[in-house]
């Protein structure tokens, strides 16, 4: 199963801007809507495109490798 460590890279932008980072803000931000993030977020194995991959990655400025992890089942 892959599973996206999405929450883990919103932790890690809220440490550096000392700020809080709302679902929203990562949609507007990132051009992800906002039930797509509350899936990815909240959905054991939720499967997306690459594009959203890509934004994600783009708008956290991390690697594949930081937003996504395979478990194995």
């Amino acid at each position: 199963m892959i599973r996206f460590k999405l929450a883990e890279q919103m932790e890690k932008k809220q440490f550096r801007e000392s700020r809080r980072l709302t679902v929203q803000e990562v949609a507007e931000g990132s051009g992800v809507n906002r039930m797509t993030l509350s899936k990815i977020l909240n959905h054991r194995g939720y499967s997306t495109g690459t594009d959203i991959v890509d934004r994600l990655c783009t708008y956290f400025g991390c690697t594949v490798e930081e937003l996504l992890e395979h478990v194995p089942e």
